[in-house]
């Protein structure tokens, strides 16, 4: 069975930084391109950010590109989301995600596996 949990969610003031992390069992992690969706309340589900299997590839959602960082550890099977100058907008819950291919897409057709989500709140 597989399981993607996250952690490192919270509340943080704007301009601040979070660090979240997404620890994978029941798949090979290293097969695996991962990434981060968020969900706003009253909005629609959106990829933030994917990186390939290797780490070497990484993608962002122009909202973030600049703030956030990517980055996994295929030995500890852990995939981390680095979050700087927060803003309101930021705000949502957060999911770890596993795409269904080494190639990926930040749209949710293209997740096999979703976390159970870890909530960030931004204050103004």
């Amino acid at each position: 069975q597989v399981q993607l949990v996250e952690s490192g969610g919270g509340l943080v003031q704007a301009g601040g930084s979070l660090r979240l992390s997404c620890t994978a069992s029941g798949l090979t992690f290293r097969d695996w391109a991962m990434g981060w969706f968020r969900q706003a309340p009253g909005k629609e589900r959106e990829g933030v950010s994917g990186i390939s299997w290797s780490g070497t590839t990484a993608e962002y959602v122009d909202s973030v590109k600049g703030r956030f960082t990517i980055s996994r550890d295929n030995a500890k099977n852990t995939l981390y989301l680095q979050m700087n100058s927060l803003k309101p907008e930021d705000t949502a819950t957060y999911y770890c995600v596993a795409f269904s291919g080494y190639a990926f897409a930040l749209t949710p057709e293209s997740v096999k596996y979703w976390g159970q989500g870890t909530q960030v709140t931004v204050g103004s």
